[in-house]
């Protein structure tokens, strides 16, 4: 398992996420298709959907692990890992915003947020990226591995199939509510450990006793159950703070604070990407130490 992981960290850092034909994309095309033919907008509809879309995925993947354990391990965590994605996504915000490019910044900080940033003045610029990324940083890489560890390439297929689900269907608005309630439902379940560990990494890796007290005193005011004590943490860690007014759909949201410190600028952006890299070796480290141990 520590080889696999490794191999897959090394794609993905070498590779980066596939230009043309991603999987992930494809499984998205395919979501929207059932969800326009399936969304009646009640709960048993959106969890047979859940259902359709995700298991025989999942079932397939378990089948062809048994044939090649390594290999289908590898190319599943290569293809469900989003390191280097994420990196890439942050430098598109960090270096137009450095240079004075707003539009383009807030453009770039558009594609990975799901509020408005029209409007958005620098600070709010960089605010919105480092959310996206220290949360990201869970959802993308650390809860991937997470349920690598447990169930190998049909669990990081599992946690990101779901997450994606969650990212499409997952939202309180008069079409999605009652349809998209069971893949909220199943991501925060899978993503609860996980996001806690992230939290407990980003803490350790910067300033641990402000990151820790963030994650106990502010995440539970958040509305996200996981990405409250991620981005709490994550903020407290780097000393910046987030959070406040945003506008989804339409209306002004106002979030409660998170971190403590300066408003984030620029080069936070940078900031935050290294704390993620640092924290990705630290858990690659772990799991060779558990490998060994229980070699």
């Amino acid at each position: 398992m520590p080889a696999a992981t490794l191999a897959a960290v090394l794609l993905d850092r070498l590779l980066g996420e596939p230009r043309r034909f991603h999987p992930l994309v494809g499984f998205g095309r395919l979501a929207a298709a059932v969800e326009q033919r399936l969304n009646q907008r009640r709960l048993p509809a959106g969890l047979f959907a859940w259902a359709l879309v995700v298991l025989p995925f999942v079932a397939l993947a378990f089948y062809l692990r048994s044939f090649a354990p390594f290999v289908v391990d590898v190319v599943l965590l290569y293809f469900a890992l989003g390191a280097q994605s994420l990196y890439e996504h942050a430098e598109a915000i960090a270096q137009p915003l450095q240079e004075g490019r707003l539009d383009e910044a807030r453009q770039r900080v558009g594609w990975i947020v799901s509020r408005d940033t029209s409007a958005l003045d620098e600070s709010g610029v960089a605010k919105a990226g480092m959310e996206s990324v220290l949360e990201n940083g869970n959802d993308a890489i650390f809860g991937t591995l997470f349920w690598f560890a447990l169930l190998g390439g049909p669990g990081a297929l599992l946690f990101r199939l779901a997450n994606t689900l969650d990212a499409m269907w997952g939202y309180r608005t008069e079409r999605y509510n009652l349809f998209g309630r069971p893949a909220a439902r199943v991501d925060d379940a899978l993503n609860w450990l996980p996001a806690r560990l992230t939290a407990l990494t980003y803490a350790l890796l910067g300033h641990t006793r402000q990151a820790l007290t963030c994650w106990r005193t502010q995440a539970p005011g958040w509305e996200s159950p996981n990405a409250g004590p991620v981005m709490a943490s994550g903020a407290g860690s780097l000393g910046v703070q987030l959070g406040g007014a945003a506008i989804y759909h339409g209306e002004e949201e106002i979030r409660p604070p998170l971190g403590t410190g300066p408003a984030p600028a620029a080069a936070d952006l940078g900031r935050a990407i290294r704390l993620i890299r640092r924290s990705l070796w630290l858990w690659l480290a772990a799991f060779f130490v558990i490998g060994f141990l229980h070699a």
